[in-house]
């Protein structure tokens, strides 16, 4: 795996997740880790996690396995890259050392032998993950046998946006295939296309900044490491809603909870129940 793992970065093939994610840790406060908290309560409908069994898939910081074991859960994470097991690793260490209800592996969703060995879970969440495995119909198909009969699935997939979506593929490609200063470059520019419509509006309405120092609360996230994210992730899939939610009802799915981004370029959110 490892090797597999180095040969798509040297190619460029892929965006180097958990480096970003290191960087991130650094913002890490009590606050972020309560609106992690409150978005999973929110979200999967619960006031708490006590007595269930909750699969992070591409747990990236570790923010979202320390918030649902703060919520009582049960916690089993994994990510194929291996420097976000080493930000998931750190924050179990700083918050849970040596806490037994608390297990993290390097793994792929792709490798259905190592999936089968996990089991079933009450919640299987990966958010903004699965559009990144160079393989998502394969990784949407291989989540469904992990969670249990009447458990839940909450997973977010970056919608199709058509010409925009082709646009930022290529964004991508050329940031992950380029030299260090031309992704400064690359980087630059993207952080101002983001950025600055939402910056202008806000100095307008005078209250410069406004929005960049809210954004903790939209999932506990910090804006700079998510334009990075966003910039580079790659590989990069999308899928608009109404395929996913198909593709899960034939599986026995129901739609608990569905945000879309408006037919931006972000993410759709989607929770689902297991019949």
């Amino acid at each position: 795996m490892d090797r597999a793992f180095e040969i798509e970065i040297e190619k460029g093939e892929r965006f180097q997740f958990g480096q970003n994610w290191q960087r991130f840790l650094s913002l890490l406060n009590e606050e972020r880790i309560l609106e992690a908290e409150n978005f999973l309560k929110e979200k999967l409908g619960f006031p708490n996690l006590q007595g269930k069994s909750f699969l992070d898939i591409g747990s990236g910081s570790g923010l979202f396995s320390l918030a649902a074991r703060r919520l009582g859960g049960r916690i089993y994470s994994f990510d194929y890259d291996p420097d976000s097991i080493a930000c998931t690793e750190e924050l179990k260490h700083l918050y849970y050392d040596r806490d037994p209800q608390w297990t993290i592996e390097r793994g792929s969703v792709l490798d259905t032998d190592y999936l089968s060995t996990l089991g079933q879970f009450d919640i299987v969440y990966s958010w903004g993950v699965l559009h990144h495995t160079g393989q998502m119909h394969a990784a949407l198909e291989n989540v469904v046998p992990l969670v249990a009969d009447g458990g839940q699935l909450f997973i977010s997939i970056y919608n199709d946006g058509g010409r925009s979506s082709k646009m930022w593929k290529q964004v991508k490609i050329a940031y992950n295939q380029s030299s260090q200063p031309l992704r400064g470059l690359i980087l630059g520019l993207a952080l101002v296309r983001l950025w600055g419509p939402t910056t202008v509006r806000d100095l307008l309405q005078g209250r410069p900044f406004k929005t960049w120092r809210s954004y903790s609360q939209n999932r506990g996230m910090s804006p700079f490491p998510d334009v990075v994210d966003w910039v580079g992730g790659y590989p990069f899939e999308v899928a608009k809603p109404e395929e996913i939610f198909d593709f899960y009802y034939k599986q026995g799915f129901t739609l608990q909870y569905l945000k879309t981004c408006a037919g931006g370029h972000g993410c759709n959110e989607y929770v689902f129940q297991k019949q």
